[in-house]
């Protein structure tokens, strides 16, 4: 596929590296010229250095014959441009933009066919608002990442000492739920992938992703870790885009207090908010933080856009007493080191976050779902199967019959309405959704192949 991405941020160049990679076709196009150089030589792909809304530098960039453009300059202007050119001129088949401002996003008028020619629009504040928002939502959780319209939920956990299953093997997961059906997908241990079999034995600090259907989820989690209360004290550090994003979906049911350092933001905030606590002070003042309370608090999650006041925020907010703390995490080396030391609960990257939304509409097949997990190494997918038996390699198939790539496991199927976790002697029918883990992401050409229909005479 031959792609074309504007903008060479932290999102592009990330993206630019995770399709390079499976052997597509990628131009760069960045006004930075030093960057695009490193870039080029690392990832081997083309670049172009210029304004990515320019007709002139689009065409330089090959836009006459893409089948993809994948706009994620820093610039909602840029990026709408950009679309409007490469439709306009070209007729570009599939043009995704990245748009943050929420004033263009509550004029859903804007994006339909006769206004601005975007197919796809990706606003990264949503997506990781509602990332934090579902492991709020599960207490105890890593990840929470939803499939088939939430009737299917991947959740990672570390597994704890005490843990009800910890020490035993995995098939002992249904002698002690008999009536929950559930399927471990996969398994990290001392930050390698195990692939799990019947007699895996789980470990204390396993880092545990299961799949199971949405109403089980919180069943399933009882039986690897101590049982986690509700979230119900949240502190916010940042009253940005995503803090008051997050901010107005929790305090329907949570009780949410939100730090700001600037007095004219959290006056707006104040007005804006209507159940949530608004406080002006900086997150790493110890005073205020005890004046408010933080040992009483459930979740701490520190949201600015600087990372070192992120990661040293929520440390301090540990240190003094706050059950659970996340912080937004954007460069990538430091996602690793926090996440190496465990001195944070929950590190989250808005790139890789991002990344799996944009993935959705790349992969080849009927793919419907992308989550990319372990910064990038592994994907977690949900493809539709078409075809009959004569011409698809998984419907009317056994899953033990299946020629799955290695290290990739079926966790679930939706069929209709209703949720079937996988097991060897499970049966794919025709516009079942699958729902699949990946840890070797560099598979995913062989998964998307299994689930393209063509002519297979058996």
């Amino acid at each position: 596929m031959k792609i074309l991405i504007l903008g060479a941020g932290q999102v592009g160049s990330s993206v630019a590296a995770n399709l390079a990679s499976e052997a597509n076709d990628i131009t760069l196009v960045d006004s930075n010229a030093n960057l695009l150089n490193e870039l080029r030589d690392r990832l081997d792909i083309q670049t172009v250095t210029g304004n990515a809304a320019h007709p002139n530098v689009l065409q330089q960039a090959g836009i006459e014959d893409v089948d993809m453009l994948i706009a994620v300059t820093n610039s909602d202007e840029t990026n709408m441009v950009a679309c409007q050119v490469a439709w306009t001129l070209h007729h570009t088949p599939t043009k995704i933009a990245r748009i943050r401002s929420a004033q263009y996003l509550s004029h859903p008028e804007l994006f339909i066919a006769n206004a601005l020619p975007i197919d796809v629009l990706i606003s990264p504040e949503e997506i990781v608002t509602n990332y934090i928002g579902n492991i709020i939502e599960y207490p105890g959780a890593l990840q929470v990442l939803d499939f088939a319209d939430g009737k299917v939920v991947l959740v990672g956990l570390r597994a704890y000492y005490g843990g009800p299953l910890v020490g035993h093997e995995l098939q002992e997961l249904r002698k002690h739920m008999p009536d929950v059906d559930t399927r471990v997908a996969a398994i990290y241990r001392r930050r390698r992938a195990i692939i799990p079999m019947g007699n895996t034995v789980i470990e204390a600090d396993d880092e545990v992703f299961f799949v199971a259907a949405r109403e089980n989820i919180l069943a399933v989690m009882k039986e690897l870790r101590r049982a986690d209360k509700k979230n119900k004290r949240i502190m916010i550090a940042g009253g940005g885009n995503i803090g008051k994003r997050l901010a107005e979906r929790l305090e329907g049911r949570h009780q949410v207090k939100i730090l700001e350092r600037s007095p004219e933001r959290a006056r707006h905030l104040s007005q804006v908010l209507n159940k949530s606590v608004v406080l002006l002070g900086d997150s790493s003042n110890e005073e205020l933080l005890l004046e408010e309370n933080i040992d009483s608090m459930d979740v701490f999650i520190s949201v600015t856009n600087d990372d070192e006041a992120n990661i040293l925020s929520a440390m301090l907010a540990k240190r003094m007493g706050a059950r659970k703390v996340m912080s937004i995490i954007n460069r990538p080396a430091y996602v690793d080191l926090i996440e190496s030391q465990h001195v944070i609960d929950v590190a989250i990257s808005p790139e890789q976050v991002t990344i799996g939304a944009l993935l959705t509409h790349v992969r080849k097949g009927d793919v419907v779902s992308v989550h990319s997990l372990r910064r990038g190494a592994a994907e977690a997918i949900e493809a539709i199967a078409h075809g009959d038996e004569k011409n698809s390699k998984v419907v009317g198939r056994k899953i033990e019959d299946i020629s799955l790539p290695e290290g990739t496991t079926i966790g679930a199927i939706v069929r209709g309405k209703d949720v079937l976790i996988a097991h060897h002697d499970t049966v794919i029918e025709a516009e079942d959704h699958v729902v699949m883990f990946l840890v070797d992401k560099s598979k995913i050409h062989e998964v998307e192949r299994l689930f393209q229909v063509g002519i297979t005479f058996i």
